[in-house]
């Protein structure tokens, strides 16, 4: 069995505006600062308007090894994230950093 590379997912990957994935979360337009298409700061602004909320959840994903099939914690996250908005949960997900293992030539 034979599995696409890091960089061919990433190619077929259809990426959303923040200003979309923003205003799924409830933050406006005028809250986000964009740094390009897909990537943007949040405003004091809106920071300090949900603080007097009830605080979310947050699940941290961690993991020793992958799968042979290269399964680890951002394929674990991106999926966790996926399924909790498929049940009608409000998820978002934030990934740290790039996996590791193709810079290092261990996938």
């Amino acid at each position: 069995m034979s599995y696409k590379s890091d960089i061919e997912i990433a190619r077929e990957a259809q990426k959303k505006p923040i200003q979309e994935i923003g205003a799924k979360i409830g933050i406006s337009n005028d809250d986000l600062l964009p740094y390009g298409h897909d990537k943007a700061k949040v405003s004091q602004e809106f920071i300090n308007s949900v603080q007097g909320k009830e605080d979310g959840k947050l699940i941290l994903v961690t993991a020793i090894n992958p799968t042979p099939a290269g399964e680890g914690k951002t394929t674990t996250t991106v999926g966790l994230g996926d399924g909790l908005n498929r049940i009608g949960k409000n998820a978002m997900i934030c990934i740290r950093e790039a996996s590791l293992g193709p810079n290092f030539g261990m996938k």
